[in-house]
């Protein structure tokens, strides 16, 4: 498995998912690390399209749940239903029991639901009645949510939020960009099911688990594993930040720069990999003090302010 071949899913991706250059990129690198995704934007961005045509062109099982105020734990990882004819108990799977799962509006479901997916988005695995039951190992969560909307909304909790490997915000495309999309759209591409149906897959998922390991194989030296940890630990005494970043966040750092690296055409990180996913990787774990907000400090800003602070190994 090349990462050649990751260029050119990327390049097709790029094509349907226009003016989203970086995010197409940071999802795929997402992806190869082996890790949990937010996607945040106003509607209309191309969120749940793109998580779609991503399924599509590597022929991965593809389940989408929409989360609402009413939606229970077990309307997500299914439950035990006593058939009368046999006498036994047998399960509904769930919609986690596939291979991308597409969390829609994951901030307008109730805490309680929203726990639901830890388990499964941590140990690859759910607990039904005592019995624990194994997920797909390609198993990856994908969740989406709106701006700008916030009644009716339950943020997601520290604990939660740590387990995405990167926060990837969409803005509007330019007008170059956006002009490509009507012009797509005249043509005859609405972004419909049948429009997907029509794209030629690309890999498989197994290809992608062996791009995987050879993702883990990327080399890093010593010193850029103290740049990425005097980083980490500079966070959590930076005056404007109030929680930094966990350890978690620093293993998780670790294998997207590998990631990052090896989708650029390198068996080694350097620091430019680290800084690249800097900001996706940081933005939904750092809480800013009371006082930065009020000054109205940006939370981009202020990662940029960190990674200055920090010596770049030679």
């Amino acid at each position: 498995m090349s990462n050649a071949a990751i260029g050119q899913l990327e390049q097709v991706l790029s094509q349907v998912i226009v003016g989203q250059s970086v995010m197409v990129r940071q999802i795929l690198v997402a992806m190869l690390a082996g890790g949990h995704v937010i996607l945040e934007g106003v509607p209309g961005t191309g969120k749940t399209l793109t998580v779609r045509t991503l399924a599509q062109l590597i022929q991965a099982d593809f389940r989408r749940i929409q989360l609402t105020p009413d939606v229970l734990p077990s309307d997500i990882v299914g439950t035990n239903i006593f058939d009368l004819n046999t006498r036994e108990f047998t399960l509904k799977a769930g919609p986690v029991f596939t291979q991308i799962l597409l969390a829609d509006e994951v901030n307008r479901t109730p805490p309680k639901t929203q726990a639901a997916l830890l388990e499964a988005m941590e140990e690859q695995q759910v607990t039904l009645d005592g019995e624990s039951m194994p997920l797909s190992e390609f198993f990856w969560v994908i969740a989406t949510q709106n701006s700008l909307e916030f009644e009716g909304t339950y943020p997601l909790p520290e604990a939660q939020l740590d387990r995405f490997l990167f926060k990837l915000v969409l803005d509007y495309p330019d007008p170059e960009a956006e002009k490509q999309m009507l012009l797509n759209n005249q043509a005859g591409f609405r972004g419909k099911r049948s429009d997907l149906a029509k794209l030629k897959p690309r890999l498989t998922v197994e290809n992608i688990l062996q791009a995987r390991k050879a993702v883990r194989a990327v080399k890093v030296q010593e010193n850029i594993l103290d740049y990425l940890l005097a980083i980490v630990q500079k966070s959590r005494k930076h005056p404007d930040i109030d929680l930094g970043a966990s350890p978690r966040s620093a293993g998780s750092w670790l294998q997207a720069s590998k990631a990052q690296a090896w989708i650029s055409g390198r068996d080694y990180v350097t620091p430019d990999d680290v800084k690249a996913i800097a900001t996706p990787l940081l933005r939904h774990r750092l809480i800013l003090r009371p006082e930065a907000q009020l000054d109205g400090l940006q939370m981009e800003s202020v990662i940029k302010s960190l990674l200055n602070q920090v010596s770049v190994p030679r």
